[in-house]
């Protein structure tokens, strides 16, 4: 499994901040009982996803080259991936949600490359790469899926967050490390557990991130397709989960037909889901996806969302008609009948135009923020960026010339015009002044000693969205989570079980093993009896090469624990069924 590195060109293209998440896959660091959990989850799903999943999702595995038996190399999936346009990056745990969603906008898979421990076979709250490899990976194979993933998180990157989705996306990746992490006092849990219900309960109303995370959550995670009467499964949260897999299969789970109102329903990341949302087909999830994006700030701009970004407390951005894009901090905005009539930003601020930072207006010079009237000028019917050059040297808006300029709602813009600014189609997007004040009935909003005074042109606010127009303005490598992922702890007892697990994995791949299959057999039910997962594997062993005696035994090893450890009783029976039945074919 030591393939050559080989990158895909969807990664190399990858803006630098969203690269400072990406971190390598050390497979070597992928233990024997590792390698086991994935097979034993991989052979578990694969013959009863058979039965209630998507069609795509067999097809799936087959196409990216998913392996049953052993744990993906990421660079191995990346060569396949390039074949269907997509690509996969290794990240630790739970990534912001912008992130995450604009590394699908540019077609790229996030693998969470730990994997779960075997106390957690069945379900982890931690992202993991038997939830992500085994659940995303194959069904994005699907191209109508695929370019519904894509332009999700083309559309969800750009979603405004409240401060407090960052404080949840905090709390949620916490927890999920302390769940997944060993020996965790159950204290920490019950903290960790108590944090995120309280935030779940004071949220207020719902950002745009919380409500397309919703949709992300009934969709890509926790989707069913078909009738509510018959549906499959297509959500990797259930392709990934032996527990859930099944259970959302029973009348337990209420199924209800998708829609946007599924923007409304949250979620607990901690617990089965009482309810699940049906889609009639991939198609349809394209058509409620773009309903949400049309009440979107993204699309309706306005008043709305210039608040939604002063709420926020984060970097956004704001277009205007004329396509003139300021982002920055949103700190103010004056209103007149319902209108933005002028909008102020804090701190570093940068002037776009389509995506492009404007020459000399980055975020040095716009260090200290950055304002402009937004409207029409009063009394006059045709707006700055809609006049001729006949009708701007009719009303003076000329280089050289001394004005004043009256807009909607008593903004005043008085002083010398320096130059001015175009788009592609002739409209000014920019004019700037010397000597220059601008006033809000008796307020000063800027004055002639600041320096040069650059106003935006634009009749109105035509979006509004989350995030920088020209992702090179800012400096944007700044994410340092709070909370890592704790790794598994090395001790005696688990080195000498690893050591078993290997020798059973070498014989199964006709490999030399330094010891009998009847000698791991002893010293796994002496020294490790509450090990399960190791007598399956030998049992499958046992089956293929007619050692009946043994078999037996070891079967009664497997019996004896199911009657110390009920817990796991289930996941026992589970394992000998696959076994059984290859025994009957």
């Amino acid at each position: 499994m030591n393939a050559a590195i080989e990158s895909n060109p969807l990664i190399e293209r990858l803006p630098k901040h969203l690269k400072q998440f990406i971190k390598p896959q050390v497979y070597d660091d992928y233990t024997p009982i590792n390698q086991a959990v994935w097979r034993y989850v991989m052979r578990k799903n694969v013959d009863y996803l058979g039965k209630v999943a998507h069609e795509s999702y067999l097809d799936g595995l087959r196409q990216t080259g998913i392996s049953i038996e052993n744990i993906p190399n990421m660079y191995g999936m990346n060569r396949i991936l390039k074949e269907i346009g997509w690509a996969a990056v290794a990240v630790d745990g739970f990534i912001p949600p912008n992130a995450f969603m604009e590394f699908q906008a540019y077609n790229v898979l996030v693998i969470a490359s730990d994997i779960r421990q075997i106390e957690h076979i069945e379900y982890t709250p931690a992202p993991d790469i038997i939830h992500e490899g085994a659940g995303h990976a194959p069904i994005i194979a699907n191209p109508e899926y695929a370019e519904y993933l894509r332009r999700f998180g083309e559309i969800g990157c750009k979603a405004i967050s409240s401060s407090r989705d960052y404080e949840m996306y905090e709390a949620i990746r916490l927890l999920s490390i302390l769940k997944e992490a060993e020996d965790t006092p159950q204290s920490e849990i019950n903290s960790a557990e108590k944090q995120v219900l309280e935030l779940q309960n004071n949220m207020g109303e719902l950002s745009e991130m919380s409500q397309i995370r919703n949709l992300h959550w009934w969709t890509v995670e926790y989707g069913l397709i078909g009738t509510v009467e018959n549906p499959k499964i297509y959500g990797a949260g259930l392709l990934s989960s032996i527990g859930e897999s099944a259970w959302c299969m029973t009348d337990n789970v209420k199924k209800i037909p998708y829609d946007i109102s599924a923007a409304e329903q949250s979620f607990d990341i901690t617990k089965p889901q009482p309810q699940l949302y049906v889609t009639p087909d991939f198609a349809y999830l394209s058509l409620v996806l773009e309903e949400f994006a049309n009440k979107m700030a993204l699309r309706t701009g306005g008043l709305s969302g210039v608040k939604k970004l002063i709420q926020s407390k984060a970097m956004g951005t704001i277009e205007l008609s004329t396509g003139m894009q300021i982002s920055g901090h949103f700190s103010n905005v004056i209103e007149f009948e319902g209108k933005p009539i002028y909008i102020q930003t804090t701190g570093k601020t940068a002037l776009a135009y389509r995506e492009k930072e404007l020459v000399g207006h980055g975020t040095q010079y716009h260090a200290e923020g950055f304002g402009s009237p937004i409207g029409k000028l009063k009394g006059i019917n045709l707006a700055i960026e809609d006049m001729s050059p006949r009708d701007l040297s009719a009303y003076a808006i000329y280089e050289g010339e001394k004005i004043t300029l009256e807009f909607e709602g008593n903004i005043t813009v008085s002083g010398e015009i320096i130059t001015g600014s175009r788009n592609l189609r002739g409209e000014i997007i920019l004019i700037s002044f010397k000597n220059c004040t601008v006033t809000h009935n008796e307020t000063i909003l800027f004055h002639p000693d600041w320096g040069k005074y650059d106003m935006a042109v634009g009749k109105k606010i035509i979006s509004a969205f989350s995030g920088p127009a020209d992702v090179n303005s800012f400096d944007l490598i700044t994410h340092v989570p709070s909370s890592e992922t704790i790794k598994s702890k090395k001790t005696a007892e688990k080195t000498e079980l690893e050591h078993l697990y290997q020798n059973i994995r070498n014989l199964r791949e006709g490999k030399t093993s330094e010891l009998p299959l009847e000698t791991i057999f002893e010293i796994v039910s002496d020294k490790h009896p509450n090990d399960w997962l190791l007598s399956i594997e030998i049992a499958d062993l046992l089956q293929k090469n007619g050692n009946e005696i043994l078999l037996q035994k070891v079967l009664s090893h497997l019996e004896k624990i199911k009657k110390n450890r009920p817990i796991v009783a289930h996941l026992i029976s589970g394992g000998l069924d696959l076994i059984l039945q290859k025994e009957t074919i």
